[in-house]
């Protein structure tokens, strides 16, 4: 979940990297000019950050006002505008960069997501994101996730129980590391088991895994994971997954399917900020 203490140290981090002592360019624009300006999306997308983008402004001007002509997680055109700003102008030119950047990043996670999204549309398969995420931005991007329609996997480390292959290997197999899981996990804590091939699926089912990760499974295998497990375990598909291939891994039956790139192989989406005013 994002939380406003989170928006607030993201936005504040981004802008101090930024601005460092000062922004000297700025101390061009007299301290007392007003400004408006237009964003434009050059793209189509789904627009993603409108917080992110909001705080940068008001940060640096606290009477800094947006109107916003699409709304948040809305798709929109290219050529398409998207809000205007309307602030002190030496605020405006210092925040815009940093502002423009959460925007374009938090709208391709967003717009990756619909689209895979999409790619599974009338399937019982649902999208997931993983921890692969810019660094300081994880809550952003998860946030970014839940706008294009997709859903969220952990948000760290301490929100789930993920046992992978080097887990399996000091932890002495899949159900020692299963049983051991389950002495230290809090009460409703996920408890997620990764398998490597079928041999290891029928140890994790046998061992009582109700959640399990098949990770880079060929299609073929996916299609008899489902069968041998037979609803005992919620099955969620990873590796090598593209809008190519997603299709015919959804219709293997799978409940869940993870994207690593929709977090972390993102094209930012264009936009352009111009003063009008």
């Amino acid at each position: 979940m994002t939380t406003t203490s989170d928006l607030l140290s993201t936005v504040r981090g981004a802008l101090a990297e930024d601005i460092g002592a000062c922004d000297f360019t700025a101390l061009l624009i007299p301290a007392d000019r007003l400004a408006t300006a237009t964003v434009i999306s050059r793209d189509e997308a789904v627009l993603c950050g409108g917080p992110w983008f909001e705080q940068c402004f008001r940060e640096l001007d606290g009477d800094a006002k947006i109107r916003w002509l699409v709304g948040e997680g809305a798709s929109v055109a290219a050529g398409q505008v998207l809000c205007e700003v309307h602030c002190n102008a030496r605020a405006m030119l210092t925040a815009e960069r940093t502002a423009l950047n959460f925007l374009q990043t938090l709208s391709a996670t967003a717009t990756a997501t619909q689209r895979y999204e999409l790619a599974v549309a009338g399937t019982s398969a649902r999208i997931f994101d993983t921890r692969k995420t810019l660094p300081g931005l994880r809550a952003a991007q998860k946030y970014a996730v839940r706008m294009g329609g997709g859903c969220n996997h952990r948000a760290g480390l301490y929100a789930g129980i993920l046992i992978k292959e080097n887990h399996i290997a000091m932890a002495g197999g899949i159900v020692p590391a299963l049983r051991a899981a389950e002495a230290i996990a809090p009460a409703d804590m996920p408890i997620q088991v990764e398998v490597e091939n079928l041999e290891e699926l029928a140890t994790a089912i046998a061992g009582g895994a109700k959640l399990i990760l098949l990770d880079n499974f060929t299609v073929e295998q996916m299609r008899q994971a489902v069968a041998i497990t037979a609803g005992a375990a919620v099955l969620e598909a990873s590796g090598g997954i593209t809008l190519a291939n997603l299709r015919d891994v959804a219709g293997t039956g799978v409940d869940r399917i993870s994207i690593g790139s929709l977090t972390k192989d993102i094209k930012a989406v264009d936009l352009s900020m111009r003063i009008i005013c």
